[in-house]
């Protein structure tokens, strides 16, 4: 299977680039990207072809194409690939606007291809585990969920600085538009039913000294249509000394019991002379389940397991923190 990947602009491509080459089912053909330097840099780290622009890579003809341009950028690719019969997985927020969000699951429908919203942590084997112990109904009726996604200033994450993740016309916001999406999508998996009303506060306290125009700190209200509640905790809280870039967690409430998840709780803890001290992940790797589900939904000419329309829910609900946060008053939904 023929795939390729759409720009590094992204920092998970990195990783992606070694998920696809350890499928042995996929021949990784190249990838793209719109800024050069960027580009040049990458195809020296991964000796990997570099194909002169989007249309370019499109007209090799891949299968399917993983997407991790800048977030206001994914529609116009998205559309490019959908018109060439080309299936996606795409980066989250799967837009920065519903409006491109529709157009983009629109045209995957018009091109016959599958367009899946890249939200690994459904693969995460603690996830997993967790949603396995709800439906047995070990928790009995689920009143709430108290969650966090909580992370370092963006760029603290990689050796290769992003600086647009900071910059709120290519990345739709900051810390809000970054990590409220991956748990909405969780509760959303777990409760089977949708977010109505959504709270939010959001501030810039966190690295203010560091100049950064977005909002850096989150607290998030949900209730959802069988009247469950959740708080999602989606600050870039972590200092760049910490060990990783941050991490998942969530206590889910119900009538008999209560059900903790640590979703990177797996980890190796390493103290040097030199250098500070790391925290290896030794856990299952969501993001090759993931990609591995890419690879089979095509393979099997099937919807995967997370799909377009999964990804314009998450984008709803944080598009709504906004909304609330600016007016200071809960925010019904859908949003029109």
């Amino acid at each position: 299977m023929r795939l390729g990947i759409v720009s590094f602009a992204h920092l998970h491509a990195e990783g992606y680039i070694n998920n696809l080459r350890a499928n042995p089912e996929v021949d990784v053909i190249g990838f793209a990207d719109d800024n050069p330097e960027r580009g040049a840099h990458f195809a020296r780290r991964y000796g990997i072809r570099q194909f002169d622009s989007y249309e370019a890579l499109i007209a090799a003809q891949p299968d399917g194409v993983v997407i991790c341009t800048e977030n206001a950028r994914h529609r116009p690719v998205v559309e490019l690939a959908a018109q060439a019969g080309v299936h996606v997985l795409c980066e989250k927020p799967l837009a920065t606007t519903l409006e491109d969000a529709r157009a983009m699951i629109e045209a995957c429908e018009r091109g016959g291809v599958h367009l899946m919203t890249a939200f690994p942590m459904r693969f995460n084997a603690p996830v997993i585990e967790a949603k396995r112990v709800m439906e047995s109904g070990a928790l009995g009726r689920i009143y709430g969920a108290n969650t966090t996604n909580q992370g370092k200033l963006p760029r603290y994450h990689s050796d290769y600085v992003r600086a647009w993740f900071e910059q709120k016309d290519l990345a739709g916001g900051g810390a809000a538009m970054d990590h409220t999406v991956h748990l909405v999508d969780l509760l959303r998996w777990f409760l089977g039913c949708e977010v109505v009303e959504v709270y939010a506060q959001l501030n810039d306290i966190l690295y203010r000294e560091a100049g950064v125009d977005v909002e850096t700190g989150g607290l998030v209200m949900l209730t959802f249509e069988d009247g469950t509640f959740a708080s999602v905790d989606c600050s870039w809280s972590k200092p760049p000394s910490y060990p990783t870039w941050g991490g998942l967690t969530m206590e889910i409430v119900g009538e008999t019991g209560l059900l903790t998840v640590d979703a990177f709780k797996q980890v190796t803890a390493v103290y040097g002379r030199e250098e500070r001290a790391r925290w290896p992940y030794w856990g299952s790797d969501s993001n090759q389940a993931m990609i591995d589900e890419f690879v089979a939904a095509i393979r099997d000419n099937r919807p995967p397991a997370i799909t377009g329309y999964d990804g314009y829910r998450a984008l709803e609900v944080a598009l709504a923190a906004y909304t609330s946060a600016a007016c200071g008053e809960p925010v019904r939904l859908p949003l029109i």
